[in-house]
């Protein structure tokens, strides 16, 4: 008789995160904050001497959502500062990629997310209003990203994550620093928000 193979990852606290079926209780923010340090987003390919990583982006998208929603709860901006949490073991993957994959890749991150969201206090699946600025805010980051470090033209960006506006980016800089900085300011930032959730 076949053996089952394996589905559950073994995390640095610890625990042991089954990827099929996730548990809130197992579930840590060190561990989120540490694989998203270390996780590049567009596969590597930008300039500078270390990669911009999804912890990086996720601060970034948790400030252009507080721009876009200035009234929004603590609640709602710890809800952007996790929104790419489930790549803390499932990576980064391009567009084309996902889209090569197929709907496995969709429920897989769905399942990771609910079970995040559930672990930090936010409804297992968030409105629909607050995804849809929350997307908003993680295709203006994707704009600045694929502009100032990915070698993108203005016109190439506008075309797949469209013009963001421009006041309100304007002040922002994407930030390349070593994976130990970002992972402290994730965590320091997710600290913060859950206080203020409290």
């Amino acid at each position: 008789m076949a053996q089952q193979p394996r589905a559950w990852q073994r995390m640095l606290s610890g625990r042991r995160l089954d990827l099929l079926d996730p548990t809130p209780v197992d579930i840590e923010i060190e561990d989120i904050a540490h694989g998203l340090a270390f996780v590049a987003r567009w596969n590597g390919q930008t300039v500078g001497d270390f990669a911009y990583s999804v912890a990086e982006h996720s601060l970034l998208v948790e400030i252009l959502f507080r721009r876009l929603a200035p009234r929004s709860t603590p609640k709602w901006r710890l809800a952007a500062l996790l929104h790419d949490a489930p790549e803390y073991v499932i990576g980064d993957m391009i567009s084309p990629v996902k889209a090569a994959v197929g709907p496995g890749y969709g429920d897989l991150d769905a399942r990771l997310a609910a079970a995040i969201h559930i672990r930090f206090g936010l409804p297992a699946s968030l409105p629909v209003a607050v995804k849809r600025q929350i997307k908003k805010a993680d295709r203006m980051s994707a704009w600045m990203e694929a502009v100032r470090i990915a070698g993108f033209s203005e016109a190439e960006a506008d075309r797949f994550f469209g013009k963001p506006d421009q006041a309100l980016i304007a002040d922002l800089d994407i930030r390349l620093r070593p994976p130990v900085e970002v992972r402290r300011a994730y965590s320091e930032r997710h600290a913060e928000l859950m206080l203020q959730t409290a």
